[in-house]
């Protein structure tokens, strides 16, 4: 079968015809609905550990300001991480801090799904604390539109994976 045969060939599961899969798996796609909304929990909690703070609490004053930077940290790599998938060029950085700290043990996936329990564990603060009822107007509209970016873009790659799945029984 020729190369270009092949590039057509959307029945074999391969990547060759698979432009959809491949779209879910761009960086671009993948910091929009994952990276993008992550950073904004995360930034969200920061502002909020920042506000509820009491004038004597200065180790969750300081613990939200540090969670602000992670947070704008991992924005910026996730927006570089796009423009660079944009231009169709390979990115020397990862998707947020905590994965390019695992480059020094050549696990950086490994470390990139830690950061992301680190999330999940930010989400479920924000909901079991109460402290999401302390958000403005903005932020929840924000923690909103994280949410479903997040969430729909989740169902809609199990859809393709699962119809992909069904296809080749």
């Amino acid at each position: 079968m020729s190369s270009k045969a092949r590039e057509n060939d959307t029945g074999n599961g391969t990547k060759d015809g698979d432009v959809l899969g491949r779209f879910f798996l761009r960086p671009f796609f993948l910091s929009f609905t994952i990276g993008i909304p992550f950073c904004v929990f995360k930034l969200l909690f920061g502002s909020t550990a920042i506000r509820v703070a009491t004038p004597e609490d200065l180790f969750l004053s300081i613990s939200g300001g540090i969670v602000i930077i992670w947070a704008l940290t991992d924005l910026m790599m996730n927006a570089g991480r796009s423009v660079f998938d944009l231009l169709h060029r390979p990115s020397r950085f990862e998707f947020c801090i905590i994965a390019q700290f695992g480059h020094i043990f050549h696990k950086p996936r490994v470390f990139l799904a830690i950061d992301t329990l680190l999330t999940f564990g930010i989400i479920c603060t924000m909901l079991w604390s109460g402290w999401i009822a302390k958000l403005t107007l903005f932020e929840s509209y924000l923690w909103y539109g994280a949410t479903t970016m997040n969430l729909i873009s989740l169902s809609l790659v199990s859809v393709y994976h699962e119809v992909r799945t069904a296809r080749t029984l």
